[in-house]
């Protein structure tokens, strides 16, 4: 049987199940250009004849933001095309139950155009057309996502009683690998573990971190595409679940300039169908194969130019400060966790690449993509890996050009680069930059309360 025909006869599986089941409803999603997850529940009839024929989503999730305020920029969608319905076409594969939702059916969809073709906006597509590149070329990618966050003893409702002043972190301290801390939550911690293994979307391990309320979550590896879906649907889980606890987590990627900020990684590695492709016995550096030093030379010569794309909001630049573990250069090591650039040699079932640049408040679809496409566009072109590993706290990377410290400063790069436009389309580029340049002008107009305490009483 091949690949077709046992993705015809799963899908078929997964309908029927729902269709001897005695659910009423499904529970389906999309992500907006945030990485915030947009869905509904929809009646099982209209679920079945959504698999037949998709349904209309407002195209709306594309023309606002994240506080639901509309772009005066964007020329896709808007006010100016009166927020149209898009088609949207589930993809049977992402099929799971919400243990904590009495296990109703949940899918994600893609945005495609009227013709079937891929909606350019879509997150989720423009993953997808990344990895049919790397097709091309022989290879898939696999990926394992590792999320720092902070948690609050906090609700909406508190939250927005404080005005979004001072959190209260569940733990004081900082207390990295502490099980004494994980022990004082240990409902929420066990929540985590089981019911989002039963989600689909397994936790490879789960531990706190240095701060108070701090935890890091690896998920497990897998093919990529399902490796973003797991990481878009556990940043929205853990705050499902959290709730049920009092507990609010937050992946902003610095809520406080006292403590680290919260990280994104994702490891990487590229197989042939049948090995791992980064793996080589005779390689450099320990066994990189040629294919990897191309990857990650791709990486370190042009992930910058794709900065909104795991850097999206104002506060994510607050991450990159020096000496704050966040990295701030495109440098590369072996197991230095200093570098942006993580290379971890070893067995060929193990060797693999991490890159650290992304904070915890990236779209895991756009931050995947990214690096996929920079380091790809490395093995296209046969680029060399001319520079050294750095060793210790960045030794090695003098004379290396730190990353912006603005949203604007990257939006323009990405909004200027060919290679950007090649990778992901001009449609996509020119909104995602429209979007960014507006989320850096609510920034703008805005006062700050460290605008007040400096100026208030004496300028």
């Amino acid at each position: 049987m091949n690949d077709m025909s046992r993705q015809v006869q799963g899908e078929a599986a997964v309908i029927e199940e729902i269709r001897e089941s005695d659910t009423t409803k499904v529970k389906v999603a999309v992500t907006d250009i945030d990485g915030i997850l947009r869905g509904k529940y929809m009646h099982r009839d209209k679920f079945f004849s959504a698999v037949e024929s998709g349904f209309g989503f407002c195209d709306v999730v594309f023309g606002w933001d994240m506080g639901d305020q509309p772009y005066d920029n964007a020329y896709m969608t808007g006010w100016h095309h009166g927020f149209p319905d898009a088609q949207v076409r589930l993809d049977l594969a992402t099929a799971r139950r919400v243990p904590w939702e009495a296990d109703v059916p949940f899918f994600l969809g893609n945005f495609v155009k009227a013709d079937g073709s891929p909606y350019p906006l879509c997150p989720r597509q423009v993953l997808k057309r990344v990895l049919k590149r790397a097709e091309k070329l022989g290879f898939s990618a696999m990926c394992g996502v590792e999320f720092e966050f902070f948690n609050f003893a906090e609700t909406s409702q508190s939250w927005a009683a404080k005005k979004g002043v001072d959190p209260a972190p569940i733990t004081s301290g900082m207390c990295g690998y502490s099980l004494l801390r994980a022990g004082q939550n240990r409902e929420y911690f066990t929540a985590l573990m089981d019911e989002l293994a039963r989600f689909r979307v397994p936790i490879e391990g789960l531990h706190t971190e240095t701060g108070p309320g701090v935890y890091e979550a690896a998920i497990l590896f897998s093919e990529a595409l399902e490796a973003a879906d797991r990481a878009v649907l556990f940043k929205a889980s853990a705050k499902e679940i959290g709730a049920r606890f009092g507990i609010m987590p937050s992946f902003m990627a610095k809520w406080s300039a006292k403590y680290p900020g919260c990280s994104g990684h994702i490891h990487q590695s590229l197989t042939d169908g049948t090995k791992n492709v980064f793996f080589d016995p005779k390689g450099r550096y320990g066994g990189m194969s040629k294919v990897f030093e191309s990857y990650l030379a791709g990486q370190v010569a042009h992930l910058m130019e794709f900065g909104p794309m795991f850097w999206p909001t104002i506060n994510s630049y607050k991450r990159l400060v020096d000496g704050f573990w966040a990295p701030v250069k495109p440098t590369w090591g072996i197991d230095n966790r200093t570098a942006s650039f993580r290379v971890l040699p070893g067995s060929p079932k193990s060797t693999r690449l991490e890159t650290r640049c992304p904070g915890a408040d990236m779209n895991p679809y756009l931050a995947m993509a990214a690096t996929l496409a920079a380091g790809l566009e490395g093995i296209e072109k046969g680029m060399k890996l001319t520079t050294k590993p750095v060793s210790g706290d960045n030794k090695g990377g003098e004379g290396v050009v730190r990353a912006p410290r603005t949203l604007i400063e990257t939006t323009r790069v990405f909004h200027a680069s060919k290679l950007a436009r090649e990778w992901f389309g001009a449609d996509f580029v020119d909104h995602f930059a429209a979007t960014r340049e507006w989320e850096w002008r609510q920034w703008l107009d805005a006062v700050t309360d460290w605008e007040m305490k400096r100026y208030f009483e004496l300028v």
